[in-house]
């Protein structure tokens, strides 16, 4: 586990393979959450929540929402590097934002909101994670939570600007 939390997770890279290609010549949508769900494996191990502790407690994640916004597409070998920034945790629930670059040219491509519930795989219900997780979780919080919120946290789908319907 490193102990370095002063600034956003930046652990996790990869490259937009070929076979991630859609008719447009980019990666396709459906691909940006795959490579999120990589993402978020690597973040989820760095704060504890690795291989060795889910198969010795017996524990999973879940995934209880999940939002993606696009802003500049990527195309194939493209290098990707993710940040990650924790927003908020409770005893069973952590809720943190990727951030999806190309790795070399330097600009936002994506971002991922989700919320992960820590599950009993007995059960199948949410549990309250270890201890020595939730003493993780707080250093991390207490670092991420003196950085900026991306403009993307907490953002909602619609029309804002839509001009109101005529009347029938």
């Amino acid at each position: 586990m490193a102990t370095d939390v002063q600034g956003p997770f930046d652990g996790y890279r990869d490259v937009v393979r070929p076979e991630w290609i859609d008719g447009n010549r980019h990666m396709n949508m459906g691909y940006y959450l795959v490579v999120f769900d990589l993402a978020t494996d690597a973040f989820l191990s760095w704060i504890g929540l690795t291989e060795a502790y889910r198969q010795g407690r017996r524990v999973t994640t879940f995934c209880l929402e999940a939002h993606l916004t696009y802003h500049r597409e990527v195309r194939a070998g493209d290098p990707l590097r993710f940040t990650t920034l924790l927003l908020a945790h409770d005893a069973r629930r952590i809720h943190y934002f990727h951030e999806m670059y190309h790795a070399t040219e330097g600009y936002l491509a994506a971002t991922n909101e989700l919320m992960s519930l820590h599950v009993s795989e007995e059960t199948r219900r949410g549990a309250p994670m270890a201890p020595e997780i939730l003493e993780r979780l707080a250093r991390v919080q207490a670092a991420h939570d003196a950085l900026p919120r991306p403009l993307q946290v907490s953002r909602t789908i619609g029309l804002a600007n839509r001009p109101a319907a005529p009347p029938s």
